[in-house]
Formats: structure tokens, sequence, C-alpha cells
């Protein structure tokens, strides 16, 4: 079946799949790592169905901007939001339907970007990078957890010859891209990086890279 054929599959179907896969233990345990370090305002790129919400620390975060072009995506977050009741009052939200590649943000106006499982679906992870470069204030941190490209060679021309098929099934998730890589390559210093394998019957997704980073 070609799923990039049906309009519908893409529309209605593919977000639960993306939604119900991130939603999983392996990686819900790194997001528990990651997400509750953010703090002051805060910029989430590829905010998806806000799976991160649950693990902010809300008593450090001035202000949470949401940001993902898939407003089916965003329509299950603003669901979460309601029944978490996640008022104004305790977290000042603000949901963007727009691509991390074009951040509608002021240059040096935020202090955390939070990117989680997301450079792997981002059209143009080199731009959306730049774009998280310009909107962090000077001292400000890029918080990441992400699959990628494998270290065993096997894994990887697996996740090469998947690739497309995965991308169709999964939202247009790329399994074969490096982000520490393109981290560094658009002028970011990785710190504490934390590098796993995935278990077995995540074995496609193949390494976890997860850690922080900060402009050159």
């Amino acid at each position: 079946m070609c799923f990039s054929c049906v309009p519908s599959y893409e529309r209605f179907v593919a977000p639960h799949v993306v939604h119900v896969g991130c939603s999983l233990g392996t990686f819900s345990k790194m997001r528990m790592q990651v997400v509750p370090q953010a703090s002051g305002v805060v910029a989430e790129i590829g905010f998806g169905s806000g799976l991160n919400l649950p693990y902010y620390d809300m008593s450090r975060i001035e202000r949470l901007i949401a940001i993902d072009p898939d407003e089916k995506m965003l329509s299950i977050a603003r669901r979460k939001l309601a029944r978490k009741q996640l008022s104004a009052q305790r977290l000042r939200t603000e949901l963007m339907s727009v691509g991390g590649e074009c951040i509608p943000l002021d240059r040096a106006s935020v202090d955390t970007a939070v990117v989680t499982y997301a450079f792997c679906t981002i059209p143009e992870p080199d731009r959306a990078l730049r774009e998280i470069r310009r909107v962090l204030r000077p001292g400000g941190r890029l918080l990441f957890c992400e699959h990628g490209r494998s270290g065993r060679p096997f894994c990887r021309r697996m996740q090469d010859r998947l690739n497309g098929v995965w991308g169709h099934i999964a939202g247009g998730c790329n399994l074969n891209r490096s982000p520490q890589q393109m981290i560094e390559e658009a002028g970011f210093a990785v710190c504490n990086l934390r590098r796993d394998r995935f278990p077995l019957h995540l074995w496609p997704l193949g390494d976890h890279f997860a850690g922080h980073a900060v402009p050159k």
C-alpha cells in the first residue's frame, strides 16, 4: 500500500500513529530527563501533540511557545491542555501553527529551545537550527533528545533501505539523520551528550541522542 497516495491517511491517521508511537516508555524516560531543564521563555520546536507537557517544571518557566506546522497535532495538544487545565495563570502557553524553518519570534528572545523527536521530521533541519540560534538569547540553550543514525553498520544499511516507507507511515519521520552532526554543523557546541541504543523492538530507530547545546 502506498500511504503517500492516500491523503486521508496522512491527514487523519498518521498524527495518531505518531502520537501513540512517541508516547512509549522509552521516549517518556528520555523526555523526563531533558524537558525539566527548560527555564525562562521556552520555545518548543516540533511541539506536536504536546507529549512534553507533563515534564515541564512550570515553576521555572515564564512562557511556553509551542511551534508546529501540523494543525491536526496541535488540535490534540489543545485538548490535552484543556484536560489538564493548564490555564494562563499556571503556564502561559502560545501555540503557533508554523514550521521550525521560519520561527516568528524576535532575535534573542528565547532562553531555552526544546526539540524532542522532531529533527527527524522537519523538512529542512539546518534552516530550523539556524532559526533556533537566531532566537536564542546569549547564554541560551538548546535541549534535545532524538533518534538517529545507528553506530552499527548493519542497522545503518537497514535504516537507509527502510527510510522511505517508514516516512510515509510515520508522518515524514527519517530514520537515518545524524542529530549530533546536524546540531554541530549549525554552529552549536554539544554538551553532556548521552548516546544509547534503542531497545531491540525499536531497532529501526537506531541510536538515542540526548543532551544540550549552546551557540559557539
